[in-house]
């Protein structure tokens, strides 16, 4: 998406942490003469738009506009999501698992999570087993 952003100066930091976190990329930005209002231009993927303009007005209490998100652009992710190690080298740098979280496959979860598809994920992580530590008589 192309968006439109108006924001004080003093939240101007609040802005461009909110847009870091959501992948955000300015392509202009400028003062209005004589005021302490900044404007943006950024292009935001479709995938962080999802209560975009909620965090946005949260993080900056209310001093940014509410973006009018409109679409611009598709690009292509440079990212495989189901990649795996396989080569030696590959193998000695990322071990067997590749434990680095990989940013597609990341998107292609949330995207099969809101729409109720199957998702490759563990439901229970570090399980152990329940014990009794009163005794009954």
């Amino acid at each position: 998406y192309s968006c439109s952003l108006q924001c004080d100066t003093q939240q101007v930091g609040n802005l461009y942490s909110v847009l870091s976190k959501r992948r955000g990329v300015v392509q202009e930005e400028d003062v209005i003469d004589g005021t302490t209002i900044f404007i943006l231009q950024v292009h935001l993927p479709v995938i962080e738009s999802f209560g975009f303009s909620s965090e946005l007005l949260k993080k900056t209490s209310g001093m940014a506009t509410a973006p009018q998100l409109e679409f611009s652009h598709w690009q292509v992710r440079d990212t495989d999501p189901f990649w795996r190690p396989t080569s030696q080298e590959e193998l000695e740098d990322h071990g067997e698992l590749a434990s680095e979280p990989n940013d597609s496959k990341r998107v292609i979860e949330m995207v099969r999570r809101r729409k109720g598809l199957p998702v490759e994920e563990k439901i229970v992580a570090f399980a152990e087993k329940q014990r009794t530590l009163n005794k009954k008589k």
